[in-house]
């Protein structure tokens, strides 16, 4: 649909409308940032609030410098730490749980969840509804250190190829049904061994 409002010059380029923004944001662009990824980091909201990409997009149109991608990238993961703690306070108020405290937080599970700002989002809910130790959530920012400081510094890098495949709709659908696609099947996966079982 954008691609055809732009088409038809209803709606201006994306390049044109990166500009106005950093235009309208120019003095509060880090706490907008910091903003978008709170949204997005909490819970339920980031399914319906598309944080990141509209920060790479942000990032893409305001041509970072070395020391911005520094403010950048705290402004990133102090978001992404705050949704956790968020998260895991909702979790532990949501349900009576027994103390799992002693118990390690499993590495795997942690990087496994990492992967997206929204499976962070669950599994951090799920952390505090178990009950387990509130360190796994500052573990987490520490993480999210060197993965903010690449993506915004690659996306920095490669702004040109970022917004071509931003602007490029086959295959924005494309990336959106593979996804689609592995979704719907580790979904059915899991409900036929659940029914097995």
């Amino acid at each position: 649909m954008i691609s055809i409002f732009v088409h038809f010059k209803i709606v201006p380029p994306g390049a044109d409308l990166l500009n106005e923004i950093n235009d309208v944001f120019k003095d509060g662009f880090y706490g907008v940032i910091f903003l978008i990824i709170l949204l997005e980091a909490i819970v339920y909201i980031g399914f319906y609030f598309p944080g990141q990409f509209f920060a790479v997009i942000l990032v893409v149109g305001a041509k970072p410098t070395a020391l911005d991608i520094v403010y950048l990238t705290l402004a990133m993961v102090l978001a992404a730490t705050l949704g956790s703690l968020l998260n895991y306070e909702l979790g532990k108020a949501s349900t009576k749980h027994r103390s799992e405290e002693d118990q390690p937080p499993s590495w795997k599970q942690l990087l496994l969840a990492m992967i997206h700002i929204n499976s962070l989002a669950f599994f951090m809910f799920s952390q505090g509804a178990k009950g387990r130790a509130r360190k796994i959530v500052y573990l987490a920012g520490l993480l999210n250190l060197p993965y903010y400081l690449l993506l915004i510094a690659a996306t920095s890098l490669l702004s040109e190829q970022v917004m071509a495949m931003a602007e490029n709709t086959i295959l924005l659908i494309s990336l959106i049904g593979v996804w689609l696609c592995v979704a719907i099947y580790l979904d059915v996966k899991k409900y036929r061994q659940e029914r097995s079982e």
